[in-house]
């Protein structure tokens, strides 16, 4: 009994494949200026924009969260379901591929940070 109501509990907290990619998504990636060529506002505005990202990334992760952790109770619960062994992976591969877009878009960032104080010593 007790493992019938846990078992429906994972249920109701995965849902479907399709309920997991429309309740949690993932922010766009900002574009970032150009440190050469780029004036203060526009590096101040690339600044925000990252710092933006980072915290609406930040959010979709605390919303995988809770599905990764549903997942991986029911994956152990019935390890042959091919079904949820599916939706693990892709919640896991979401999961690492907004850790990896974030630390693409800060060396970015800071790449063009470098740049723009090259071009504007002082």
């Amino acid at each position: 009994m007790i493992n019938t109501i846990k078992l429906a509990l994972i249920g109701l907290a995965l849902g479907s494949a399709a309920s997991v990619a429309d309740d949690c998504t993932a922010p766009q990636t900002p574009a970032l200026p150009d440190g050469a060529t780029a004036s203060l506002e526009q590096m101040l505005a690339g600044q925000k924009a990252v710092k933006e990202f980072q915290a609406a990334n930040s959010e979709f992760r605390a919303c995988l969260d809770p599905k990764v952790s549903a997942a991986e109770l029911e994956s152990v619960a019935d390890a042959e379901d091919e079904n949820i062994q599916t939706i693990l992976q892709q919640l896991n591969e979401d999961y690492n591929n907004s850790v990896s877009e974030e630390e693409t878009l800060a060396e970015g960032f800071n790449n063009a940070l470098k740049a723009y104080k090259a071009a504007n010593p002082g």
